[in-house]
């Protein structure tokens, strides 16, 4: 994290009261692999995921420079993979007023490694939603998902659609729009994450699988954030969702192997020889 081939990301405002909260692992030269949360201001703020483990501490100061943790009201686990708890526990106990919109499987899952506060919990579903203050938080099972437990949320106050790990795509550094991003690196690295997140698109048939993609570009979002990738605004927003009905059915991409692994070892700078 302190390696200065990767760039700093600060918060970045992408809705009236509502920030992107960047953060970048390094994903190859000039490559990365953009890791966010979110945070909903507002009334009652929400915060959207924790951040990974690896940005813990930054993830930290980027959001509280931005809201006290007082007055936080929600806490909102889209699942529980690592990369979206990293400051969890550290939230739970800076915020005392928040509850934690999240599921029954999710806890569940979470309680084999963390106690999570049983009368500071809601257990939600795709098609349910919760009233912060001055906006109304509608969940949303996303068209790309890698478990159980992930749900996406919609903010029908701004129309900002939190995407999870739909969408992703590797980025050249600190840039924070689609059109900022290479086109070719845009679209390979589009097909590539999003197949690794879901391999099951393999087997998917194509009607059915439109129908619940477009239950989603149906709630007519303003801007995509997503967990992995680069905000999506305007015809870039149809263009994803088109891109990921297309995957129905098609072909696996498939990830570097063993060969690639070798390569990666035999340009790891090891120590000198011991004589």
């Amino acid at each position: 994290m302190t390696s200065p081939q990767i760039p700093a990301s600060d918060p970045v405002l992408v809705a009236p009261e509502t920030w992107l909260i960047p953060n970048l692992a390094a994903a190859g030269p000039g490559q990365y692999l953009p890791v966010n949360s979110l945070l909903v201001r507002g009334s009652e703020p929400i915060i959207v995921d924790t951040g990974a483990p690896v940005h813990r501490q930054r993830w930290l100061d980027q959001v509280f420079s931005l809201v006290d943790p007082e007055d936080v009201r929600w806490i909102f686990l889209s699942h529980d993979d690592g990369d979206h708890i990293g400051g969890l526990a550290d939230a739970l106990a800076m915020c005392p007023s928040a509850t934690v919109v999240t599921n029954f499987f999710a806890t569940e899952r979470l309680s084999l490694e963390r106690s999570l506060p049983i009368r500071r919990l809601r257990w939600l579903e795709p098609g349910d939603s919760f009233l912060a203050g001055d906006r109304r938080m509608r969940l949303v099972l996303p068209p790309i998902f890698d478990g159980p437990t992930t749900r996406g949320l919609f903010d029908e106050h701004t129309g900002v659609l939190w995407g999870v790990d739909s969408f992703a795509a590797m980025t050249t550094g600190s840039v924070r729009r689609r059109d900022d991003v290479p086109e070719d690196l845009y679209v390979e690295s589009f097909a590539l994450l999003n197949s690794l997140v879901s391999p099951w698109h393999q087997w998917l048939d194509p009607a059915r699988y439109r129908r619940h993609v477009d239950s989603v570009a149906d709630l007519h979002p303003d801007t995509v954030a997503t967990a992995h990738g680069p905000l999506l605004t305007g015809d870039a927003i149809g263009d994803a969702f088109d891109r990921v009905r297309a995957m129905a059915a098609a072909p696996r991409v498939m990830p570097p192997g063993q060969a690639a692994l070798d390569e990666l070892v035999a340009a790891t700078v090891h120590g000198p020889a011991v004589a």
